[in-house]
């Protein structure tokens, strides 16, 4: 209790001392990122979505496109919609290197209410990408994600073996081919259930992919998390 008490006023010493801006606005936000206004301003994901893909829909049901083509993974949690904010966010971590961000983002998915899982995973990045930029946004999420909530996560779990074009310049119909083969499994996964982190989901075709190795390997079920999920787009 004691311990309690004279941490909670070791915060606010330094929340006095050390304030920093809010990442959005500007105003002083504490010893947090975002201030309570910009946090709360945050494009939460409709509660209404299909639990597989997190596709916003009316009847928070399995959405026609999964039932039609159903993808290799079980089930999908998301933060956010992909919309401002949140997307200049995620930018920031993944073009900037704004890693203090990382631990804003894990414990946005942590506050989801994790499902039972094995081993966390994270999307790989090929080694050439990695190069350029220095780290993988989805690695140094998981870290954090997992010491938080006592997972169990493997950061070199899965490998990227071709550098793909981005998915974001391809029509829809092309993006599932244009990931086929690309990842290999290193970690061992038979009988686990795995979650795997991701940024955003817009087709959900890498994921699917990942999924697929991972089942193939012997995983049980393949559970997504992602900060941000686009809407559909038509014609894609």
């Amino acid at each position: 209790m004691l311990q309690r008490v004279i941490g909670a006023a070791t915060d606010r010493v330094l929340d006095l001392l050390l304030p920093q801006d809010c990442r959005l606005c500007g105003l002083p936000a504490g010893k947090a990122l975002l201030c309570a206004g910009c946090h709360d301003d945050l494009p939460r994901l409709p509660a209404a979505h299909c639990p597989v893909c997190a596709l916003p829909v009316p009847t928070a049901q399995v959405c026609g496109r999964c039932l039609k083509h159903p993808p290799a993974f079980d089930a999908t949690l998301a933060v956010w919609a992909y919309a401002e904010p949140a997307d200049g966010l995620i930018h920031a971590l993944k073009f900037r290197a704004q890693l203090p961000l990382a631990g804003l983002f894990a414990d946005a998915l942590q506050s989801l209410g994790l499902p039972p899982a094995d081993l966390l995973l994270a999307m790989p990045l090929h080694p050439r990408r990695l190069a350029e930029r220095g780290f993988n946004q989805s690695v140094e999420i998981g870290r954090l994600l997992a010491r938080n909530a006592g997972l169990r996560f493997d950061a070199f779990g899965l490998e990227r073996l071709y550098d793909t074009p981005p998915q974001r310049d391809l029509a829809w119909s092309q993006r599932r081919r244009n990931v086929r083969g690309a990842f290999a499994l290193r970690a061992a996964v038979a009988g686990l259930h795995v979650a795997m982190i991701d940024d955003v989901l817009t087709t959900g075709a890498s994921l699917h992919e990942v999924a697929r190795v991972l089942k193939a390997g012997g995983a049980l079920t393949v559970t997504n998390l992602v900060l941000a999920r686009t809407p559909r787009l038509r014609g894609r």
